[in-house]
């Protein structure tokens, strides 16, 4: 055996990998920047991370373990620059020389995109992408704000597309700065415009560009005004990978602005299709309806003809019920009935009135005896003055005077004559005497005087 090669001082594979394990170690800790590339991970079973880490001449093997990649807060994926710190191991098994990460940032445009990540989970965290926030977008929408800037072809291409599927829209083109550091303080204005003439919905739209380029549209303040926008916003930035905060806080993201023209601006034949389908929808809904309420109908049909049925076979048994009392089947009974009545109380009446008469005369005469009693009573007191009154009367008549031979002579009108000469010959004049009277004729008048 050549002297070169001893076997005797040959290591083994696994006292190999750990003398270049132990040496690696010894190296240290340090820093590293490259492209992320061949990203593999969270792994299902473990979270951990496995990629390489490169740069335009080298490669090298990295390790983020669960708990490092949990503490970044980044999502890693191919393309980006991280600037991590850790220490080189060698794997035991298989000698393979790895960078373990023990913090990772993002170098670069990575942290842009850190900073954009922070704040979108800020945003949502406010609810501000919740899609209950979020209105409803009109279905056929007749009047569209645009808000872009008015120099490129974006805004020629949405109106090219609004005009191409519906003509019937209106298009109001609201100018305004999409990339650089005044982009979100104009386009926070244009929103304001394009809000007060009350359109159906305001496409916020731009084209393409680099990850620099859309950066306005993830500014804090534009993302606020366009999720307080009293108008539905519908985004379209950049092309389909692009996602900005605008996109995740708008009504409705699409992802170019042509897209956006489409999603308010359906095709005529769209509408007409539309149209006919709710045309038909209608129909059959109006037709169920129909059913519905014939087969209601029929069934209060069918519940009236029972109750009618019911009530008639009530009433005629009623009716029936009627017909047999006696006053309608022998009409002239009631009038016997009654006059029969009549008789009895009649007879009743005879019966009862000799009695009464007996009773009232009875009753009458004690009234009668007490009235006698209390009349001879009330008048006893009385009966001598008019006794008394009586022979004063008496004396004093004109007939007591004529008891003792005198006479009272009177002319045809009754009248007394006291005077002779009140008389005429041929007078009739009538003489009362104490007994009768007499008719004579005056033959002559003598004076008083003489």
């Amino acid at each position: 055996m050549s002297a070169e090669l001893d076997e005797n001082e040959a290591l083994s594979v696994s006292e190999a990998v750990a003398c270049a394990k132990g040496a690696v170690a010894s190296v240290g800790t340090f820093l590293v920047t490259g492209e992320v590339s061949g990203f593999r991970g969270p792994n299902a079973r473990s979270g951990h991370c496995y990629f390489e880490i490169k740069d335009e001449a080298s490669a090298l093997s990295v390790i983020i373990w669960r708990g490092t990649y949990a503490a970044s807060g980044i999502k890693l994926k191919d393309g980006m620059t991280l600037l991590m710190k850790g220490k080189f191991d060698v794997y035991q098994g298989s000698g393979r020389l790895s960078f373990i990460a023990s913090k990772v940032m993002v170098s670069g445009e990575g942290l842009l995109r850190q900073q954009v990540a922070a704040l979108a989970r800020k945003l949502e965290h406010e609810g501000l992408m919740d899609p209950e926030r979020k209105r409803p977008i009109p279905r056929f929408c007749t009047r569209v704000a645009v808000v872009t800037s008015l120099s490129g072809s974006v805004i020629e291409d949405v109106k090219r597309t609004l005009r191409r599927r519906n003509p019937l829209v209106e298009i109001q083109c609201v100018g305004a700065s999409v990339q650089g550091p005044e982009a979100p303080a104009t386009m926070i204005r244009a929103l304001v415009v394009a809000a007060a003439a009350k359109p159906d919905a305001i496409l916020l739209v731009r084209g393409g560009g680099s990850f620099e380029d859309l950066m306005a549209f993830n500014d804090e303040k534009l993302a606020r005004a366009v999720a307080s926008c009293p108008v539905p916003v519908i985004t379209g930035i950049g092309h389909e990978p692009d996602t900005s905060i605008c996109d995740m806080v708008a009504d409705r993201r699409c992802s170019t602005p042509t897209a956006a023209a489409e999603s308010v601006a359906p095709a005529l034949d769209e509408i007409v299709s539309t149209l006919n389908d709710r045309q038909v929808r209608l129909g059959r809904a109006f037709g169920q309806t129909l059913e519905r309420e014939q087969t209601a109908l029929d069934a209060a049909q069918r519940s009236m003809q029972a109750a009618l049925t019911g009530r008639i076979g009530r009433e005629r048994v009623h009716i029936e019920s009627l017909a047999k009392h006696r006053c309608l089947s022998e009409p002239g009974a009631m009038i016997e009935d009654q006059k029969a009545q009549l008789l009895l109380t009649e007879q009743r009446l005879h019966d009862a009135m000799p009695h009464a008469l007996a009773q009232k005369e009875q009753r009458l005469a004690q009234a009668s005896e007490r009235l006698g009693g209390a009349a001879q009573r009330l008048l006893k007191p009385f009966e001598a003055e008019v006794a008394r009154a009586a022979a004063t009367l008496d004396a004093l008549s004109p007939l007591k005077v004529l008891g003792r031979g005198y006479a009272i002579a009177k002319d045809k009108d009754g009248h007394v004559l006291s005077d002779a000469g009140k008389a005429q010959v041929g007078d009739e004049v009538t003489v009362m005497l104490g007994r009768g009277s007499l008719v004579a004729d005056v033959k002559e008048i003598k004076d008083a005087q003489a």
